[in-house]
């Protein structure tokens, strides 16, 4: 039984088909948006890791009615810990407003304003496969500074976009429209 109120693609529906793939529409360019949804491979581990919590939060539950409060505590402190984990992994990604663009990694955030971006391009290059060391050659979105510096963004291998080339093509297209859009000539 189709739930069409529940979704928020209710508005890409065509004849009864929907579309896995289509980005949703953003009125407000003042906010920070993912122009791209984030990937299976993300998400999946996203979810792993909050069932993984999930028995950590329930052993820590039974711990602490066995009055073992010390052990209670540190499988409450791991089960937060995978919790804020799991979330953070969620929000990695390229991000984009009219104030600049933001790649937000695990451990850090960069963020660069259009007038300091010179050009946003798709490159051929060797990128990692899912965050890894073992490289692949493959195609990456990058943002080249003023002062020359590339800052990699998206790439065909990562999390979000493996075995799913179409999906990059326009994540990158759009990104790159972002930056064609708002970056001062």
């Amino acid at each position: 039984m189709p739930l069409p109120f529940l979704t928020a693609d209710r508005a890409f529906e065509v004849a009864g088909e929907t579309s896995d793939d289509v980005a949703l529409p953003f009125d407000d360019h003042d906010q920070w948006r993912r122009p791209y949804r984030p990937g299976p491979w993300r998400v999946g581990a996203a979810a792993l890791l909050l069932l993984m919590a999930s028995f950590l939060l329930l052993a820590a539950m039974v711990i602490a009615f066995a009055g073992a409060m010390p052990g209670a505590g540190i499988c409450l402190g791991l089960g937060v810990v995978l919790i804020a984990c799991a979330l953070r992994l969620l929000r990695v990604g390229a991000w984009v407003s009219r104030h600049g663009l933001r790649r937000v990694g695990f451990f850090s955030t960069t963020t660069v304003p259009w007038g300091r971006a010179t050009d946003v391009r798709t490159v051929q290059q060797p990128v990692r496969w899912l965050g890894l060391p073992r490289t692949v050659q493959g195609q990456a979105l990058v943002l080249v500074h003023q002062n020359g510096e590339r800052l990699q963004l998206l790439t065909d291998h990562n999390a979000d976009f493996l075995s799913r080339v179409e999906a990059f093509d326009r994540a990158a297209d759009t990104v790159e429209a972002w930056g064609d859009e708002y970056r001062p000539v």
